[in-house]
């Protein structure tokens, strides 16, 4: 009975245990976006709505997005950034935080490209993401090479990788799956990996078990 209990007692945990933190984190989340224009409406209209702030933050978002696509949007957005990026301490903040942002969009080019193995001797592989290919010249020669970012500490901190390309392997995981990877310890890892291509996309060989 006593191990009947402990089991269902742990199970029960582990199944609660996420569903509250995502909730709570959803609840604190709500509470800070929708505070930040609640003041305004509460003296505008007189009485509190809730939501009601949090639409008008995702209503600002999607108009900044929309701006941000056109072409004259574009340019009076990157001239505005050039103004904030020359005052030093908002500088400090604002350029890691955004390069950190777009790193994670698969839609943008100087963001991870895609999720790489790399042979490292008798550790086995190492789990990353590419981030740059470039060439070297050496001797006369030049020399393919690639950087790739593997996190050590979830995702935010990391080692740079630079290897030859040949020793970077391109598993068929996209980028959304690699950082689930990441932020499970592994556990998110499929079992088999197909498609294995290099970066021309040219198959390097069949499947790959894990």
């Amino acid at each position: 009975m006593w191990l009947w209990l402990r089991r269902r007692f742990l199970t029960g945990f582990f199944v609660t245990v996420p569903l509250f933190i995502s909730v709570a984190a959803l609840v604190w989340i709500f509470g800070i976006v929708d505070g930040l224009t609640t003041p305004f409406y509460d003296q505008l209209l007189g009485r509190r709505i809730p939501g009601l702030g949090t639409l008008t933050t995702a209503f600002a978002i999607l108009l900044v997005g929309a701006v941000a696509t056109n072409v004259i949007g574009k340019r009076l957005l990157q001239r505005a950034e050039g103004v904030l990026l020359r005052v030093p301490v908002f500088r400090t903040i604002y350029a890691p935080v955004r390069q950190l942002v777009i790193a994670f969009s698969p839609d943008n080019e100087s963001g991870f490209k895609r999720v790489v193995l790399i042979e490292d001797g008798p550790r086995g592989y190492s789990l990353g993401f590419l981030t740059k290919e470039f060439r070297v010249e050496r001797g006369g020669t030049w020399q393919a090479l690639v950087a790739v970012y593997v996190p050590t500490n979830h995702l935010y901190l990391g080692d740079i990788v630079i290897c030859e390309r040949e020793r970077a392997v391109y598993p068929d995981i996209t980028v959304e799956e690699g950082i689930r990877i990441f932020l499970t310890g592994g556990m998110a890892y499929p079992p088999t990996l197909r498609g294995l291509r290099d970066s021309v996309g040219e198959k390097t060989g069949g499947d790959f078990r894990v």
